[in-house]
């Protein structure tokens, strides 16, 4: 059987070397880790449009504008994913849990202490090392 594959749009919200992060859901894929807000991208949609919709619902924001930052193929045992990165600092409102999730700002130099699924380990080390 072939492993479902998911693409997903993944937004870095920085703003003053602090980067947003939200605490997944314990019933979620990689629950109970931090991540970088974002979602899948639908069928006949482009990644800034999902980027935009899903930082919308998720964290409360209109974002203007971003710079794509890397993109990650990851396998897990249950599924797939291509995780499109984009940097994102041209925005509008202040983000926060919209759906009640926990968030906080991270310093950058700080991302490294937080627990984040193994596909996000990578974005904190490019983020690291600019």
């Amino acid at each position: 059987m072939e492993k479902k594959r998911v693409e997903v749009a993944v937004g870095v919200i920085e703003k003053q070397q602090q980067i947003f992060v939200c605490l997944r859901g314990e019933a979620q894929h990689q629950g109970g880790l931090w991540e970088f807000p974002g979602g899948k991208v639908e069928a006949n949609e482009d990644v800034f449009s999902a980027l935009q919709r899903e930082l919308k619902e998720e964290v409360g924001i209109d974002i203007h504008s971003s710079t794509e930052l890397m993109r990650i193929e990851h396998d897990y045992a249950d599924k797939a994913v291509c995780l499109y990165i984009h940097h994102v600092d041209d925005f509008s409102g202040e983000p926060h849990g919209a759906e009640g999730q926990p968030s906080q700002w991270v310093a950058v130099s700080k991302l490294h202490e937080l627990a984040f699924p193994e596909a996000n380990k990578a974005i904190v080390e490019r983020l690291q090392a600019r």
